[in-house]
């Protein structure tokens, strides 16, 4: 399948680097299976979009599209851009709401291939579209089916039926299988829980398949991926270590061993979501760099951002007060232009190099080589970070105060013997407190997503005003007519052989319905946590 390449020339721009290509989300609907499902679903979808919507900086999403396949095809909502259309998205997750639910029907043996090749060739004509006044950075389409049915037998339909499908302009085909089965205690789930090699693998014709279990907290976790930069053009940052023992490994001109990684956020900056508590600080640029680490990295396309190691550290010789900024994961690189037997030979030494940091029980310490613009006399400061191991394949890079960056705190001794009043007191009140072995942020809700959509409801509900009493006084209504709002699609929707005895479908996000831009009721209304 297609991996495209960055055809345009010169430094890449952050919206270059962390927009993520278009998605195509086709959810593959079986009764009695979606009642149970629908519910989680929607409710995931509505928490993600809130997310991605709400994110200061460049889009980290292009477009995306949503079919339904029940006993046909449907566009529930033709490709638009993610940013900016929160309405049209929550509008769309209404209708998965209100798909039928009980009773039965017969599936056509062709209506997933169709969905598949509809939204491509939709995908198509967009970018012919909109290439003719401005160019695109994404050429190729990722495409998602959601299905509660076994997973093989998916991606066996689908092999079968687009065998002679032209998919030059698929990035990925991922087959997502819905287990029925429901976690029963939500500390079995990991925020970083990556598919082991039983739950996703590669078969036939380069479809993925895998499997997440039917909760709300699974399904935004999966969604929450699309949020990754994950493009594989060119590996992110150069681990430089003092290699004067090694021969056969990856070397640079000044004599260091590299290692080549590929960077990841772990977490969102909450300074980039507009209304949260910390969204005054503005620890990280609210433009859209995270941190000076991710910024240095991200911009740099002539030659990687660099990470020479100069110590090695005691795992409990740093303090946790010096350290500062949001915290990124390393990981082997998977960049496509590196040979199979370099990408593998790095991956080993990343690997034994995590194996041997946790045996030795130590940290690293490395500085940042900044990249210079160009011929300048002045030098640029210097960043520096710690670099922990841990028990997967990855190291944890956190940035640590400088001798410029510290103030004065005064530490004086604790005094050894507290008043035996005051120990008793403490003490009780301790021993009131439910002891957690670890902190687990699943169980922590701060009513974020709630907040991000009546955020973003409330900014909606200003504008939709002033685009309708504009359209009044261009079109007023004729007495007694009343004027509805209707979705349109970018590109018409293909023409597709109507079933016998069944009357063509029409996208629903065609019909001129005025329900498509109201809010769910009270009753449909997504849960927004305790």
């Amino acid at each position: 399948m297609y991996h495209g390449r960055s055809t345009g020339k010169g430094p890449s721009t952050p919206t270059q680097i962390y927009q993520q290509p278009p998605r195509l989300l086709i959810v593959h609907i079986a009764l009695p299976s979606w009642a149970h499902i629908y519910s989680n679903l929607c409710e995931a979808l509505q928490n993600f979009f809130c997310l991605a919507c709400s994110l200061m900086g460049p889009s980290r999403m292009s477009l995306f599209s949503l079919y339904m396949v029940q006993n046909q095809h449907e566009c529930i909502l033709p490709f638009v851009q993610v940013k900016g259309n929160f309405a049209r998205l929550q509008a769309c997750i209404s209708e998965l709401r209100t798909l039928q639910k009980e009773g039965c029907f017969r599936p056509h043996s062709t209506s997933l291939q169709l969905a598949v090749e509809d939204g491509l060739q939709q995908f198509k004509q967009y970018t012919r579209h909109v290439a003719t006044g401005a160019a695109l950075s994404y050429t190729s389409l990722e495409i998602t089916v959601l299905t509660s049915q076994p997973g093989k037998e998916v991606v066996k339909q689908l092999e079968e039926g687009l065998k002679d499908t032209d998919l030059v302009r698929v990035r990925r085909l991922q087959v997502v299988e819905i287990t029925e089965g429901v976690l029963e205690c939500m500390d079995s789930v990991s925020p970083v829980e990556e598919p082991s090699s039983d739950e996703s693998s590669v078969l036939g014709t380069d479809i993925d398949l895998q499997t997440i279990d039917n909760d709300v907290v699974s399904m935004e976790i999966f969604f929450k991926a699309w949020l990754h930069n994950s493009g594989t053009d060119q590996e992110h940052i150069h681990l430089l270590l003092p290699s004067r023992c090694f021969s056969n490994i990856s070397r640079t001109g000044d004599d260091s061993m590299c290692l080549k990684c590929d960077l990841q956020e772990r977490l969102l900056s909450p300074s980039l979501l507009p209304g949260t508590a910390d969204g005054s600080l503005r620890m990280d640029d609210p433009k859209g760099d995270f941190s000076t680490l991710y910024q240095m990295a991200s911009q740099s396309s002539a030659s990687c951002y660099k990470l020479r190691v100069i110590k090695a550290l005691n795992s409990s010789g740093i303090c946790e007060s010096l350290t500062y900024g949001l915290p990124f994961i390393l990981r082997p690189t998977s960049c496509w232009q590196l040979d199979w037997d370099e990408l593998e030979t790095n991956q080993q030494h990343f690997h034994a190099l995590c194996h041997s940091l946790l045996k030795r029980q130590w940290l690293l310490l490395a500085k940042g080589e900044p990249l210079s613009g160009g011929h300048s006399l002045r030098t640029p400061a210097s960043t520096f970070y710690v670099i922990v191991p841990s028990r997967s394949p990855t190291l944890l890079v956190k940035a640590v105060a400088t001798r410029e960056l510290l103030l004065p705190s005064p530490f004086p001794p604790l005094p050894e013997d507290p008043t035996d009043v005051s120990l008793k007191t403490v003490e009780r009140v301790l021993d009131s407190l439910e002891l957690e072995p670890t902190y687990n942020p699943l169980q922590a809700w701060s009513h974020l997503y709630s907040h991000l959509s009546n955020t973003l409801t409330k900014l909606q509900g200003r504008i939709q005003p002033s685009l309708e009493s504009r359209a009044l006084r261009k079109h007023p209504c004729k007495a007694g007519q009343l004027q509805t709002n209707r979705v349109r699609a970018t590109v018409a929707p293909l023409p597709m052989t109507p079933t016998p005895g069944r009357a063509p479908k029409m996208p629903a996000a065609s019909k001129p319905s005025s329900e498509v831009f109201f809010w769910p009721s009270k009753g449909e209304e997504y849960p927004s946590g305790p």
